[in-house]
């Protein structure tokens, strides 16, 4: 019970945060870039949004959902688009509202996996193979931002230009060795053996046990390894598709505020707001990502502050504040079709047993039902 109430006490106070971080967005913008920008000038903008515009975001919004469906289902072999559009709704949902929600997101997919005939293993290495990937992208992301400014010649000096090559490569190789480690037993050996080696200069204190990194390493490739060998194209096409979808939703923010820098840097704002959104302190960094997002903006690429400010709000519309009740809608239908289901199946002679079996009949049953 006090676990509980500590909880909720921390979901409260960060929830707090995260919408005072918002409200006090253009008091926060001014200590950080000196521009004045007001609620009523963002406000504004706003109002200039035309339908075709909404219409646009809305389409490509739902596309990017679409696009991450081909992730989860290459994760989980046998789970069905409109199944993994619900999945993710109603986890994205759940991590929203609550700081560190990636653990409640889990229980949720647990909850909804489990109730569509799913066994626990092919659930965890789903766990395992979607966080793995998204970290590694979100990865990824900072060293394509930095490198579509160093090719659009947006670095000041020279010196900046080489840190910003070395920064970027240093990057990619890192993720590379990751990749290789996950994918191929002996890149995974070596990998550990080095991290090991490196663990023993720490003080002993802090020194995990013997040759325990190298274990982990270990663990985590036999528990992913045949997802990732047989799925690896469907895991990077749908992550790849998903972020630039998202990021096309990013340029129309811009472009509708009036605050687009071009392209180059379009992506490195873009790239900036996807680690921003990893801050624990809020739920999915809300408020932490408009004011950084705003901040680049104005102090780095010379946007207005009304507009830049319009944009990063907007953005954070459609990447945070719009899935909490899509998800809210996804986990309600799910819950009633599991209710009516239910129903159905106690009606029937001798199908309670096979209900509590392991549930294959409703999840037959949700599945066709999700898909129409």
């Amino acid at each position: 019970m006090n676990r509980k109430w500590l909880q909720a006490t921390l979901s409260a106070v960060s929830l707090g945060l995260a919408v005072a971080l918002v409200v006090y967005l253009p008091q926060i913008v001014h200590g950080l870039t000196g521009a004045t920008v007001s609620w009523h000038e963002i406000g504004h903008e706003f109002g200039r949004l035309g339908w075709h515009t909404i219409a646009l975001m809305t389409v490509l919004w739902l596309a990017s959902l679409w696009a991450y469906t081909f992730v989860m289902t290459s994760a989980l072999p046998g789970l069905t688009h409109p199944q993994a559009l619900t999945l993710n709704a109603a986890g994205s949902a759940v991590s929203n509202l609550l700081p560190f929600g990636g653990a409640a997101g889990v229980a949720v997919t647990f909850g909804m996996t489990r109730g569509w005939g799913f066994a626990n293993r092919p659930i965890v290495v789903y766990t395992l193979v979607t966080g793995v990937w998204n970290s590694l992208f979100r990865f990824i992301l900072p060293a394509v931002g930095i490198l579509c400014l160093l090719v659009a010649g947006k670095a000041t000096n020279p010196t900046v230009a080489k840190a910003g090559w070395a920064g970027a490569v240093s990057i990619l190789v890192l993720v590379a060795v990751v990749a290789a480690a996950l994918y191929w037993d002996r890149a995974a050996a070596l990998l550990g053996r080095a991290l090991d080696g490196l663990v023993r200069l720490a003080p002993r204190r802090f020194r995990p046990a013997e040759h325990a990194v190298s274990a982990a390493i270990e663990r985590l490739r036999e528990d992913t390894a045949e997802i990732i060998h047989r799925r690896w194209a469907g895991l990077s096409l749908g992550m790849v598709a998903f972020l630039a979808l998202q990021c096309l939703i990013m340029a129309c923010c811009l472009v509708a505020t009036g605050s687009y820098p071009g392209p180059a840097e379009t992506v490195a704002v873009f790239a900036l707001s996807r680690v921003l959104t990893t801050a624990l302190v809020t739920p999915s960094g809300a408020g932490i990502m408009e004011g950084g997002v705003a901040t680049l903006l104005i102090g780095a690429f010379g946007q207005p502050a009304g507009g830049a400010t319009a944009a990063a709000v907007l953005f954070g519309f459609w990447t945070y504040t719009i899935e909490i009740p899509w998800g809210g809608l996804a986990l309600g239908g799910w819950a009633l079709l599991r209710r009516r289901d239910a129903r159905a199946a106690e009606a029937r002679p001798g199908a309670g047993a096979a209900l509590s079996a392991g549930g294959a009949p409703r999840a037959a049953e949700d599945s066709r039902a999700l898909e129409h």
